[in-house]
């Protein structure tokens, strides 16, 4: 998955002529300790086998562990493990955490977004237990980052709307990608598909990922004074602001020329390419 960033956010952005581009993000520094923690026990658990055999026994989700010995930390330690049989799983939720993550970890900060990201995979290890007893799910051992990942693609779909991202080769908008993801989970557990066990844990994720930005700051602020209103929910709407104010001055750039832009216009420019800089830790 990948996204498009904004060419005002380039120091020689006045120098050319302004188009969506794709980028690579500068990866944050929680972003940056997930990927090496996931990469590392995978690659461990390959070269010492004996190693991979206690960690899969002791940190994979299974119902009969859980439910008979209560090991909670398993909700935690399989959000860390993947399918070492199948290298996919481990580069998809990888690509996934390495192009939407740091975004949500700018938005917020570092503590808050861990915090997201290990509650959406909780949530998707408690679904999985909760389904398991059905037939159409089954039991079996639960491994992987997919409840994380999707949770952070559920709630980048919420917070950056403009967001494209790829499926396999195709640029599909991040709403549509989460509703057509969400649809596929629902059908395929109902259904009893392939892996539906683990969809299940896909599926809670989104949910917990989505409902917590949707509904978090609403319900907050319903039982408090409106002048106490929650930050997150203020800065979201001030930077939603100045995206729609920065989009349209590229639009007039891209039919009348930069010289058509009045003082107050590039001074908008300006503090908005200044706002992207600090976002990215340039």
């Amino acid at each position: 998955m990948s996204i498009y960033d904004r060419d005002y956010s380039r120091p020689d952005y006045e120098q050319q002529r302004p188009q969506m581009q794709f980028r690579f993000p500068q990866v944050t520094p929680v972003v940056k300790n997930l990927l090496f923690l996931n990469v590392g026990i995978y690659l461990a658990c390959i070269i010492i086998k004996p190693l991979g055999n206690f960690i899969y026994d002791w940190f994979s989700v299974d119902s009969t562990s859980f439910v008979r010995y209560f090991q909670v930390w398993r909700l935690v330690g399989y959000q860390f493990l993947h399918d070492l049989h199948d290298p996919l799983h481990l580069i998809m939720n990888m690509v996934g955490l390495y192009f939407l993550g740091p975004t949500l970890e700018r938005f917020w900060h570092s503590k808050k977004f861990l915090i997201f990201y290990l509650l959406c995979g909780v949530a998707g290890g408690l679904s999985y237990l909760a389904l398991s007893y059905f037939p159409q799910v089954g039991r079996g051992q639960l491994v992987g980052a997919s409840g994380a990942i999707l949770g952070m693609l559920a709630a980048c779909a919420i917070l950056f709307p403009q967001f494209v991202v790829f499926i396999f080769i195709f640029p599909v908008p991040i709403r549509v990608a989460s509703a057509l993801f969400m649809m596929f989970y629902v059908i395929n557990i109902f259904t009893g598909g392939a892996n539906a066990g683990g969809d299940a844990a896909h599926l809670a994720g989104m949910l917990l990922g989505g409902g917590y930005v949707y509904l978090w700051p609403r319900l907050k602020n319903r039982y408090r004074p409106a002048i106490h209103s929650d930050n997150w929910e203020v800065r979201f709407k001030a930077y939603s602001e100045i995206q729609r104010e920065v989009d349209r001055i590229l639009e007039k750039v891209a039919k009348q020329g930069i010289g058509s832009l009045t003082k107050q216009e590039k001074k908008t420019l300006a503090e908005a390419t200044k706002l992207e800089q600090m976002k990215s830790g340039l």
